[in-house]
């Protein structure tokens, strides 16, 4: 069964690939890749966020209050309606991320967000997340914003599953076509090559990884996928704004 609820601290870091394959050539001599990365194939994130009309929860996020929370449906791969995808309610605080997720076909997770009504109950589910989901959806009124999909790599330390390191490349968004089953296509919100690498642990990092990352120079940054896409609608908008009263002059 998919783990359902995660609690581990999060670390970021930004490379081109140059960086990205001297880093993960050295990664392999304690981890291994996940089960969905053998013979060094890639596999597919689709997300879906939620938020109210004037962004909010985002708007809330990028003011890094002690506590914040977002919530999202996410695939692996380009799902159809009735296909399980995973309603998530993502949680930050005081550096500690708490991720509670259920499994749910694609449709019932659109009628869920709709309503504030959770489905029916069926063996599958996680009854405890979805009541804390129905809770979440009673205090906003949230539409879809903002589809945001990747590429993902991922390693597993070997002996010690706690451990997980992932690396995202080809991330893409849009703020139309807001369904996951209408495919992963979408603008890039970061310059080609380049890779998001996210360190996640339950506990403290190990010495090794703190060795091996000031070796690589790499340095921790903060970085929110949709916190960077919301911020380039912005600018893109003012942008459109400005052109127009260009053409109007």
């Amino acid at each position: 069964m998919a783990i359902e609820v995660f609690n581990r601290y999060e670390n970021k870091y930004l490379m081109d690939t140059k960086a990205f394959y001297n880093i993960y050539n050295d990664l392999m001599a304690y981890m291994e890749p996940d089960e969905n990365n053998k013979d060094d194939k890639f596999y597919t994130i689709s997300n879906l966020y939620y938020d109210s009309e004037h962004h909010s929860l985002i708007r809330t996020s990028l003011a890094k209050p002690k506590y914040r929370e977002k919530l999202r449906i996410r695939s692996y791969g380009v799902p159809g309606c009735e296909d399980k995808v995973y309603l998530e309610l993502k949680k930050k605080v005081f550096g500690l991320v708490n991720k509670r997720r259920t499994a749910l076909k694609l449709n019932e997770a659109y009628e869920f967000v709709r309503t504030g009504q959770a489905p029916a109950y069926r063996k599958g589910m996680n009854r405890q997340v979805m009541q804390e989901i129905e809770y979440f959806l009673s205090r906003y009124e949230l539409q879809p914003m903002v589809y945001l999909a990747y590429d993902r790599i991922a390693l597993f330390c070997k002996g010690n599953r706690d451990l997980r390191i992932t690396f995202d490349t080809n991330i893409r968004s849009r703020r139309h076509d807001l369904k996951l089953e209408a495919g992963g296509y979408g603008e890039q919100l970061l310059e080609r090559g380049q890779w998001l690498m996210e360190v996640k642990a339950e506990k403290t990092m190990p010495v090794w990884l703190s060795r091996m990352l000031s070796e690589h120079q790499m340095y921790r940054t903060s970085f929110s996928k949709y916190g960077n896409e919301y911020k380039k609608s912005i600018r893109n908008n003012k942008a459109s704004v400005t052109e127009r009263e260009r053409i109007v002059l």
